[in-house]
This record gives C-alpha cells, sequence and structure tokens, in this order.
C-alpha cells in the first residue's frame, strides 16, 4: 500500500480544511472479487459508521458536519479534490481517499461500472454543502471530532498520525 497526503487551502467558495490533510490510499485491500464488502467491513471493523453504496456526485460539494471516507470498490474514475483550484486525482478498485470535513469533492469522469463504498465516524452528519461557506459553517468544520481510528489500518494507523490522534 502506498499512501499519500495532501494538504488543502480554501479554493473558490470551498473551504476545505486548514488543519487536516486528505489522506490517498493507494492499493489499500488486496484486489479480490467483492471489494465493496471487503471495504465495508474493514470501515465498519474500525469505527466508520452508515456505510452506503453509490458514486461520487458530479458537482463540486463538501460536507461541514462529517470526515467522510470513499473506498474505490470497482472501476475507475477523476475525481477534483479541493475545489476548483485543488488536484485531479485518478482512483481505481482497491484505492481509499479520507476526506476531512469542508473538503471539496467532485467526479469528472468515471468508468461504468464505477462503484464506491463511504462511510463516516459516528454520530456524524454528511450534510452537502455546494455554496460558501459562512462563519458559523468554518466553525462547524473545526469542531467535528476525530474518529477514533484509521478506516484501514485501525489505531495506530497512517490517518491517526496524519491527524495527530492519540490512540
Amino acid at each position: 500500500m502506498r499512501v499519500e497526503t495532501i494538504l488543502f487551502g480554501a479554493s473558490d467558495w470551498v473551504p476545505n480544511n486548514p488543519e487536516l490533510p486528505v489522506v490517498l490510499y493507494r492499493q489499500a485491500i488486496a484486489d479480490g472479487t467483492d471489494l465493496a464488502t471487503a471495504f465495508e467491513e474493514r470501515f465498519a471493523q474500525n469505527g466508520w459508521e452508515d456505510c452506503w453504496r453509490n458514486g461520487v456526485f458530479s458537482y463540486q460539494h463538501y460536507h461541514t458536519g462529517a470526515h467522510e471516507v470513499l473506498g474505490i470498490a470497482r472501476g475507475e474514475a477523476r475525481l477534483l479534490i479541493g475545489g476548483t483550484g485543488g488536484r485531479q486525482i485518478d482512483v481505481s478498485a482497491s484505492d481509499c481517499i479520507v476526506l476531512p470535513a469542508g473538503t471539496g469533492h467532485c467526479r469528472t469522469s468515471a468508468s461504468p461500472d464505477f462503484l464506491v463504498v463511504g462511510a463516516y465516524p459516528p454520530n456524524q452528519t454528511a450534510d452537502i454543502r455546494t455554496e460558501a461557506a459562512g462563519t458559523m459553517d468554518l466553525q462547524t468544520i473545526r469542531a467535528v471530532p476525530l474518529p477514533r481510528a484509521d478506516p484501514i489500518e485501525g489505531n495506530p494507523g497512517i490517518l491517526t498520525r496524519a491527524w495527530h490522534i492519540d490512540g
């Protein structure tokens, strides 16, 4: 597994998260026949809840009330992370990306079979925001509790080190 961390500053109307980097895991789970189930089980094992299966919206958005993990279960896509001034990131089956609250993201292209498994830390709600963040939104983003564990590695893990989470 290869891992990259990327810190995004504000970009146009997207606040991003000035304190917590995006964490991108390449080949997070050994490629198998049912990566969707493997991601669901791994996320649940490490305390990330409310799993869903779908894709990534084709419009730029962010969440003020939740950190989000996206496990790529099938296919491939190009995601724009960090708003209009962000970065295009190509992802494929078995990759995983953790987006801290406030981080803009959208799909710019995808294969027809593209499938994502998403999840959130306990008691976090992924609102969908498509407009500039106000003062209250920025306070909400800063106040979102840190997860207890890395969604892939548990505790300790790459995310817990990158986000300075005490185990």
